[in-house]
């Protein structure tokens, strides 16, 4: 039998701690085990102190890692993970958080009643056509207008200001064909007031109030260029972040 398993992704809880807590609750409700992070050992005192001190003593509870065998299914939310798993354990199968939402047959999804919104597809998961996917029809099923960017699917070149500054040593490490090989011309140094000026040139691009995406390291660029932006998993799991 298959076993899935979560990766929390200590970015993503550290910058949604309680969003973060509410996706564990409802893995754990479908017997999903959870795992802190990707790398074994990588950091350790690092993630325990990175998230809010008042979710800290919760989250250490939280196993750091596990190796799960050969047949299992990884469900991520952070595309570093994927990636890192993709390239350093290719034994393990893959899954967005998105597709398993779509899959679950009892999941209850809050109506947004035809709000127009502008989806985000990141490059760290360029590719993935099944998750841009699932991104799109869970904005559906939650009943959103979609609007798509030019630039979309495998020819996005977005990833907030993430791609414009030096990144974690340690994926190029893991991954070299998505952060080394895959990466020429990225992660180069620009100063603050370069990375605010081409968030907002990319964000004058979006014509809807609202842009949604499902990267955290995206979310956080929108947000810099002055753009009203959603975590995919707020509309979801946080209905009333939603409406602001």
């Amino acid at each position: 039998m298959n076993q899935k398993f979560y990766v929390a992704a200590c970015a993503f809880t550290e910058q949604y701690p309680a969003l973060s807590r509410k996706i564990q609750n409802y893995l754990r409700g479908k017997s999903v085990p959870i795992i802190r992070c990707c790398v074994q050992n990588y950091r350790m005192a690092d993630c325990d102190t990175r998230v809010a001190e008042w979710y800290q003593p919760e989250w250490k509870k939280v196993k750091h890692y596990e190796k799960f065998p050969p047949d299992s299914t990884l469900i991520s939310i952070c595309h570093n993970c994927s990636a890192i798993y993709e390239e350093s354990r290719p034994e393990i199968q893959r899954e967005s958080i998105w597709e398993f939402i779509l899959a679950d047959k009892n999941f209850s999804y809050p109506d947004y009643h035809g709000e127009e919104i502008t989806i985000q597809d990141c490059w760290r998961s360029k590719e993935n056509f099944s998750e841009q996917e699932a991104a799109r029809e869970l904005l559906r099923r939650m009943n959103f207008k979609i609007f798509e960017l030019p630039e979309n699917h495998e020819q996005t070149k977005f990833c907030g200001v993430s791609l414009y500054q030096p990144q974690v040593p340690r994926n190029p490490k893991l991954a070299p064909r998505r952060f080394l090989y895959g990466a020429q011309g990225l992660f180069q140094p620009h100063t603050d007031e370069q990375k605010k000026k081409l968030m907002e040139e990319h964000c004058a691009r979006i014509q809807t109030e609202k842009v949604v995406a499902y990267c955290h390291y995206c979310v956080r660029g929108l947000k810099l260029g002055d753009k009203k932006t959603f975590h995919l998993a707020e509309l979801l799991f946080d209905k009333e972040s939603g409406r602001h």
